[in-house]
């Protein structure tokens, strides 16, 4: 579905990724896990468009998009939901939602989407009226979520969306992310809760000084000596 293959990446030349390559399969949770500042969100946006790489290609059902710009790979149903949520505070939940849905020409499409979001976030539908700068963080996180999901994504990129979340609050949105991946909605989740997204992910990446160090299935990489000394405290 997605293939990464040597790509490098940075900013006013200063290296960000080097020789990085993943892939994922259709209906997999994929992890990209790591400490702060070590690429992850770097290679977020390489892939949805927003970084161009200096090197390497990335191709999404075949077909080549590193060039692209951010719009058009959005219409192919690649949708990025980027770190620190972004929702607009003086906007209902409703607004902030239907704006997702810029890729949607019909507005029976719209509501349908609506529905089907709102079906997994009853608590968007509850405050669907309410200004979105008063809502919780965690509640802004989901509604990020949601909003992401009103494009109607074949893959879904998250980036970092416990940032800044308590511990309850990070178990329920791990949940919704597991109902959103049984909706047949694959996903790429980029993370520094290192132990929760592996737990969560079908296969994990291990990102260092923006390169892949370590690649597998999440429980494996769980139990890599590797992972547990750098990132479990173990």
């Amino acid at each position: 579905m997605l293939n990464v293959s040597g790509v490098s990446a940075g900013y006013g030349g200063v290296p960000a990724l080097a020789d990085v390559s993943l892939n994922i399969e259709q209906g997999e949770i994929v992890a990209i896990v790591g400490s702060n500042g070590t690429g992850k969100s770097t290679l977020a946006r390489v892939i949805s468009g927003l970084v161009k790489p200096t090197s390497g290609t990335v191709t999404f059902g075949g077909q080549s998009i590193e060039k692209m710009p951010p719009h058009e790979i959005v219409k192919l149903g690649l949708v990025h939901v980027p770190e620190g949520r972004h929702v607009f505070g003086k906007l209902t939940v409703a607004e902030n939602l239907t704006l997702g849905a810029y890729t949607l020409s019909k507005e029976a499409d719209t509501r349908a989407r609506m529905e089907f979001v709102c079906s997994l976030f009853p608590l968007l539908e509850e405050r669907k009226n309410q200004k979105a700068g008063s809502l919780s963080g965690g509640q802004q996180q989901m509604l990020a979520l949601g909003r992401g999901l009103m494009a109607n994504p074949r893959l879904l990129i998250l980036d970092e969306p416990s940032l800044g979340l308590m511990p309850k609050l990070v178990e329920e949105l791990f949940e919704s992310i597991r109902n959103v991946s049984s909706e047949g909605i694959t996903i790429l989740l980029i993370e520094q809760r290192v132990l929760e997204a592996l737990e969560l992910c079908n296969r994990g990446y291990v990102i260092q000084n923006g390169r892949i160090v370590l690649e597998g299935p999440g429980c494996e990489l769980i139990e890599s000596d590797m992972v547990r000394k750098a990132y479990l405290g173990m």
